[in-house]
Parts: structure tokens; C-alpha cells; sequence
């Protein structure tokens, strides 16, 4: 397949508009009411409440019910997934970048945040930005070119007394490849990368600034005990991996949101999720059980989804046994029912996943669509391959865990499919964080041939080479295409939005062809949410923007 080069402005300027065992717990009669009735929550009252300080703000509370445990909150440890950031880091914090989160019907475009613009020099390394004026932190102190290097500092210098190993560890992800950071001016700061990163201006979205005066106060060790950023909601209490509280601030330079209080809650079982939707403890949950969701709809909840950045998959090992030949590969994803698994299982909370593109992304290609269910073509492929009689194998699955839908029974529903041609898949159990642990070291957990997860391959243009770039530090199923490299190499290198999705798609299509993995379902995020809370946009995004929310009385 020839790749077409497509032509690289030698400078972009960017400004800030730029490019989810059935549970199903019915309340008779009182659910709806209790629901109606849930304009604030255990934690304080929806109308005439009062702030940290005791002042009366008339906002209400909005309260989450989260389907992990709640993150660190010092900036980038995290340690929740994407869930603890979109929930907690980005409420606390901004980069200089954002995504914008405020429209519905397309991917989300990065935007300025702590910079208000930004521009790459002809080498395609040196990157200037321009800070937004005026803009403080929670604990009152300015933000500023100085602020911005002492938080590079603290995630890149070793020698910095505010510097940890999981500070490096966690910031490398999206600022490793930052080699010199200087300050131009009070409002204006130059970044030098190591090699051209056309993604840069999206990967320091991810590079959370906090307060230099807080973190010197209590320290590294203790700044996670009284975080202070500049995001739209302050810190006021914790109790660590269980809840957070937090306020709004008055101050946000975007406009203070509109509730008074945040608080986000750690409610790991659907079912305990639900319940606390319906007795008022919350008023909002991430990924209710799919099996909940038509009495819930009968209860007045808001049931929100879209497409987004996600997909539910195996990951095949392409050094073991049968699954070395593509064909093999080819036909375990024909085997599979995935109208049946979205529609039925996941009531339409999730849509089928025929490619490697999640739905919901610039690199979908509608046309690439190759999987479809046909038991009688995987039966095919495999006899050509040699397994007529079929074979066994063995995956991985969490039992739960951020995007994770439910797990277990998708699963369940894959290994019946592909029994149904041959394929006897032996599922073995282990929780999240056992599994990402080892898949970090490039092991599988319990030693299967495949892992079952979820992932984002867009939202964070940066993490794509270590789910499919060949010698990936994560195990990956051993997967490597050297044309997907060199578009992967060449999409990196370039500012252009354009040529970056151009190669992107081209790459995602080699990797459908190839089939290193098991391509399920594309989640469509759904959340529910009581009658009360209203103002909120469910974007095509793992994030979401809780500055338009409110809960009314």
C-alpha cells in the first residue's frame, strides 16, 4: 500500500478555537419519586446550600457516583484512569492546553487554556506560547511563565526539590519529550522538544499546573493532602480513594461554575451505583448496568450517551500458537456477534466494533467496516489455516475497571461465539490493577494468550505507538508492522491536523487488515444522571466540562 505524503507548513500558529449477572434493582413505586425528589444529595442540599466557608451560593451539589477509586490528586500521579482524571485532575487543574468539551456532535478540538496561543518554529521543536493574563490559583497566588517552569521543573528535574519518581514517571507520558523549557517573558514561555511532535499543543493538556506557592508549603510528599490548581473547582476535603469534595472557585478565569459543590464518590459496584442514584445519596453515575437502564428511563433519569474515543477488545498474543497466522485472527472476528453483544447485552450502551478506528474518532473510515458476523467464513479461514477441528486458547479478564463496561459477561458472550466455531477461549479473572501492572512490564497476568480491555487510541495522540508501534514497553501481543511505524513516525512529526488524521486512518487500516487483536464494541459512555441536574453536554469524549452544570431545586 503506497503512502502519500501530504504537504507540512513549516509554522502553525494555533489559537483558541483550532480543530459502561443482571442486578436490575427496581424501587417500586417510590423510585420515580425518589429520583424526582434528588436535587441534592446526602452530602448537602441543592438549593440555599453553602460553600466551604459557609457562605450561601443557592448552586446546589452535584455528587458522581464513580465506577473506580478516586485518584491521587496531586496534578499528574493520578492512578484512576482516564475516569479520575476527567472527574478530579481536569476539575483541579488545566495545562496550557484544554479540550474543548462544549459541543456534542463531533471530537472534541484542543483549544487554549493557562495559553491563550502558541506557535512551532521551522524546525518543528521549538514551540512558543503566549499565557493567558490575569488568571490565578485557588490559593490566591498568580499564575504566570514562572508558575509554568517550576511545574516543569518539578515533573522533569531530578534535582528539583519538589521532583519524584512518580511525578517523572507519570508526567513522561506526555512531557518526556521536553528537553528545554525557558521563560521569554511574564506572559510567554518557549518549549523545545526533542524531536518534532505535531500533537504537542494536545499532549500538555495532559501536563497539569499547580500552585508553586502550595506545593512549597506542604511539599511533594503532602501536596496531594491540600491540592491547589487553577481549574474550575477548588479542593475542600478527601477521604482518600473513597470521596472528594470540592468547591467551585469564584475566580475561574472561563466564568466560576455553576454549582457550588463537586463531589465525587467512589461506587465501584453497578449495583450499589444505582442504588445511590435512587435514594439521593447521588445525583449522577458513570456507567450504569446496562441491564438498569430501562427501569431507570422509567424513573425519569437522564440516560446520556455518545460516541466517543473507546474500544473494547482482545488483545491477541501473535507469537502464540494458532494465533500467529492472520487468518486465524481474521476468523475469531467473524465469529463474533457484536450486534448482539451491543444491542442485547449492553442495550445499546455500546455499538459493534467491525475496526481497529474507535467510532466517534477523525480516523473512522464508515467504509472500513471488514468484521461482520459470519460463522461460516471464520469456519473457512480456519480450515485454510490448518485448525478445521478448531483449537484452545486462554484470555485475561478484569473484573472490572475504568471503560471497562462489564467485562466478565462480554466475555462470556465473545468465548461463545467463538466456541461456535472451533475456538474454546478459557477466561481467567483478575482485578484492573493486577492486570495493567503486569501489561505495563509487557507480561500478561495469569500467562493467557490474550488480555480483554479497553482503551483510547485518539483522546491522547501520544499513547497510540504503545498500543501499536512495534517494541512497545506495554505488551501489546508482540504486534509490529514496519508501515505502521513509518505512519506513525510520519503523523507525530507533523503540526498539521490534516496529515496527521490522513496517516492515522492509513495506519488504523493495516492494523484492521492484520487483526492483532479481537475489535468488540465502541462504548457510547453513558451515564444517568437525575431530572435535577440539567446544563450538562455529553461530548464524543472520555472528558467533560462541569462548568454548565446545575442542579436545580
Amino acid at each position: 500500500m503506497t503512502h502519500h505524503p501530504h504537504p507540512r507548513p513549516q509554522a502553525t500558529a494555533t489559537t483558541a478555537t483550532t480543530t459502561r449477572h443482571r442486578t436490575s434493582l427496581r424501587v417500586a413505586g417510590l423510585a420515580a419519586a425518589l429520583l424526582l425528589a434528588v436535587t441534592a444529595c446526602g452530602t448537602g442540599s441543592a438549593a440555599g446550600g453553602k460553600d466551604a466557608d459557609g457562605r450561601g451560593t443557592g448552586g446546589g451539589t452535584l455528587a458522581i457516583g464513580a465506577t473506580g477509586k478516586i485518584p491521587n490528586p496531586d496534578t499528574v500521579i493520578g492512578g484512576a484512569g482516564f475516569e479520575g482524571k476527567r472527574l478530579v485532575g481536569f476539575q483541579l487543574y488545566e495545562g496550557l492546553t484544554r479540550y474543548d468539551l462544549s459541543r456534542a456532535d463531533g471530537p472534541p478540538e484542543i483549544t487554549g487554556a493557562l495559553a491563550t496561543s502558541w506557535e512551532v518554529a521551522d524546525d518543528r521543536r521549538t514551540w512558543t506560547f503566549t499565557l493567558r493574563k490575569g488568571v490565578t490559583f485557588h490559593d490566591g497566588t498568580a499564575f504566570d511563565a514562572d508558575a509554568v517552569l517550576f511545574n516543569l521543573d518539578r515533573y522533569l528535574n531530578k534535582k528539583s526539590p519538589h521532583w519524584t519518581e512518580a511525578l517523572g514517571a507519570a508526567a513522561g507520558e506526555y512531557a518526556g519529550g521536553i528537553t528545554r523549557y525557558t521563560k521569554l517573558a511574564e506572559d510567554r514561555v518557549r518549549l523545545v522538544t526533542a524531536k518534532p511532535n505535531g500533537h504537542f499543543p494536545q499532549d500538555l493538556a495532559h501536563v497539569l499546573i499547580a500552585s508553586p506557592a502550595a506545593v512549597r508549603k506542604t511539599g511533594s510528599a503532602k501536596f496531594s493532602e491540600q491540592p491547589v490548581g487553577t481549574g474550575p473547582f477548588r479542593f475542600v476535603r478527601q477521604k482518600p480513594g473513597e470521596e472528594i469534595e470540592l468547591a467551585r472557585f469564584d475566580a475561574y478565569w472561563r466564568g466560576a461554575p455553576k454549582v457550588d459543590r463537586l463531589v465525587v464518590k467512589a461506587l465501584p459496584d453497578a449495583a450499589a451505583r444505582t442504588a445511590a442514584l435512587r435514594s439521593g445519596a447521588v445525583n449522577w453515575i458513570e456507567y450504569p448496568n446496562p441491564d438498569d437502564i430501562p427501569s431507570l428511563r422509567a424513573d425519569k433519569a437522564q440516560i446520556l450517551t455518545n460516541s466517543y474515543d473507546h474500544l473494547w477488545y482482545w488483545i491477541l498474543d501473535t507469537t502464540a500458537g494458532p494465533w500467529r497466522d492472520p487468518r486465524v485472527r481474521r476468523a475469531a472476528n467473524h465469529a463474533i456477534d457484536r450486534e448482539a453483544i451491543a444491542e442485547e447485552l449492553l442495550h445499546g450502551t455500546a455499538e459493534p466494533a467491525r475496526q481497529a478506528a474507535p467510532r466517534g474518532t477523525f480516523a473512522h473510515d464508515p467504509a472500513g467496516d471488514v468484521y461482520d458476523h459470519d460463522p461460516a467464513k471464520a469456519r473457512r479461514l480456519l480450515a485454510e489455516a490448518g485448525h478445521a477441528k478448531g483449537f484452545t486458547t486462554s484470555v485475561t479478564v478484569p473484573t472490572g475497571g475504568s471503560g471497562n463496561l462489564i467485562p466478565v459477561p462480554i466475555a462470556e458472550a465473545v468465548q461463545r461465539d467463538l466456541a461456535a466455531v472451533g475456538i474454546r477461549a478459557e477466561i481467567r479473572t483478575t482485578d484492573w490493577s493486577t492486570l495493567i501492572g503486569a501489561e505495563a512490564k509487557g507480561e500478561v497476568a495469569l500467562g493467557s494468550e490474550a488480555i480483554a480491555q479497553s482503551t483510547t487510541l485518539f483522546q491522547s495522540e501520544a499513547l497510540l505507538p504503545l498500543f501499536i508501534g512495534t517494541g512497545s514497553p506495554f505488551w501489546t501481543g508482540h504486534y509490529g508492522n514496519p508501515k505502521v511505524d513509518e505512519l506513525l513516525a510520519s503523523a507525530a512529526a507533523s503540526p498539521d491536523r490534516a496529515a496527521r488524521e490522513a496517516d492515522y486512518r492509513e495506519a488504523l487500516k493495516l492494523v484492521t487488515a492484520d487483526a492483532p487483536w479481537l475489535f468488540v464494541v465502541n462504548d457510547r459512555n453513558p451515564r444517568a444522571l437525575s431530572p435535577a441536574v440539567r446544563g450538562f453536554v455529553q461530548p464524543q469524549s472520555w472528558f467533560i466540562d462541569l462548568t454548565t452544570v446545575r442542579v436545580s431545586s
